[in-house]
């Protein structure tokens, strides 16, 4: 599975309130990205796009955006999984690629969501949700992490350290949020305002603005066209609404349970051969679900598992190394494409003083929406390798 190429990557600065659009921040990160690789627009012939906080309620948003940045695709996806939208979009880009519908795909996350007017989402429904004081994913991860204190035992020091762990790698990334650019301890951690009960604020990303992309071809292509491929997607999973039949879902089993055995599956690989995690971190607890679920321990056994490794970018399961969206900040819509870049970006060690040794391969995971009464509703995993 090694035919198809991610060949660049960019990234916007991640800020709070920049009273910028995603028109203007998709534009900035396309030149980098155009830049770094030495190619031009029309070299470009297929677009995917993930959804925003700030802009999609225009229905043809994925063709102004075409439209704003000199695009003529042969090909355009747009695509509604959230934080699982940019790996979602590779997968979907090396697909269109094999089916010969376009050559080179710019898989593109804009959002500007701290500048926009709140977005109300479709799925919370306030008049049954809101009088309950239940609003949006703040309070809905409130409840996953009491359920999990519930089943498995507190999980508060294996969280703190995955907050510092964190902290530390953005401290050491320019394109983080500003505001978040200072050292936390775990006594920080612990002492952080609960914000929904056990959740506190040092658990949860800060909505900010920003872009990110990826650029992906043949792998024959790329070679044609000079530049060397810096990682293949050798493994995908994807599901969405696990367990939506159950009546009663036990919201500490999410769909990562189905799309990492089916990601290493089809990359030939095991949890134990992973180099670095880029997972999905809008709360601390979905990491250690995520890791519990896709197969780097059992249920529960999480926080053991957190305590017993050292997750730095010198340590032997480097996590998050950009500091994630927990530390970096989050992009709106646009967090997901976040860590991807990060992975692509230690590939091609150029992760400045964060860099991975030996970065030959990782994990990064998305995850998507929030419905009522279950865990989050879109799961996916990629296997990233090196040539």
């Amino acid at each position: 599975m090694k035919d198809i190429a991610i060949i660049g990557f960019g990234e916007t600065q991640v800020g709070l309130r920049t009273e910028r659009s995603a028109y203007d921040l998709a534009a900035e990160v396309t030149e980098e990205v155009l830049e770094s690789t030495g190619l031009d627009l029309a070299d470009i012939d297929g677009l995917s796009i993930g959804e925003t906080m700030s802009e999609t309620a225009n229905p043809f948003w994925a063709v102004y955006m075409s439209e704003h940045l000199g695009l003529s695709p042969s090909w355009l996806q747009l695509n509604g999984l959230g934080g699982a939208s940019t790996i979602g979009g590779v997968a979907r880009a090396a697909s269109a690629i094999r089916d010969g519908l376009c050559e080179t795909v710019l898989v593109l996350a804009s959002d500007a969501q701290s500048s926009s007017p709140p977005t109300e989402y479709g799925a919370h429904r306030p008049e049954f949700q809101y009088p309950t004081g239940l609003k949006g994913p703040v309070g809905s991860f409130g409840l996953l992490t009491r359920r999990y204190i519930h089943q498995y035992g507190d999980p508060d020091q294996a969280l703190a350290k995955l907050a510092v762990t964190q902290r530390r790698h953005a401290l050491l990334n320019p394109l983080g949020c500003p505001k978040l650019r200072k050292p936390i301890t775990e006594d920080d951690y612990l002492g952080s305002r609960v914000v929904s009960d056990p959740l506190r604020m040092l658990d949860s990303v800060m909505v900010c603005d920003g872009a990110n992309a990826l650029l992906v071809t043949s792998t024959e292509n790329a070679r044609r066209l000079g530049i060397e491929a810096i990682g293949h997607p050798t493994g995908y999973g994807e599901v969405t609404n696990f367990n939506v039949r159950e009546q009663l879902a036990d919201i500490t089993r999410t769909g990562f349970g189905v799309a990492g055995p089916r990601a290493f599956q089809r990359a030939g690989l095991a949890p134990a051969d992973i180099r670095m995690l880029h997972l999905y971190d809008d709360f601390l607890i979905a990491l250690i679900l995520t890791l519990e679920q896709v197969g780097f321990c059992g249920p529960g056994e999480g926080i053991k598992f957190v305590l017993d490794h050292d997750f730095s970018h010198t340590g032997d399961l480097p996590l998050n190394t950009s500091g994630g969206q927990i530390s970096a900040g989050q992009p709106g819509l646009a967090g997901g494409g976040l860590n991807a870049v990060e992975a692509v970006r230690q590939m091609a060690g150029k992760a400045g003083d964060r860099q991975v040794e030996n970065p030959r391969n990782a994990l990064v995971t998305g995850i998507g929406a929030i419905p009522y009464g279950r865990n989050w509703a879109v799961s996916n995993a990629m296997i990233l390798e090196k040539p």
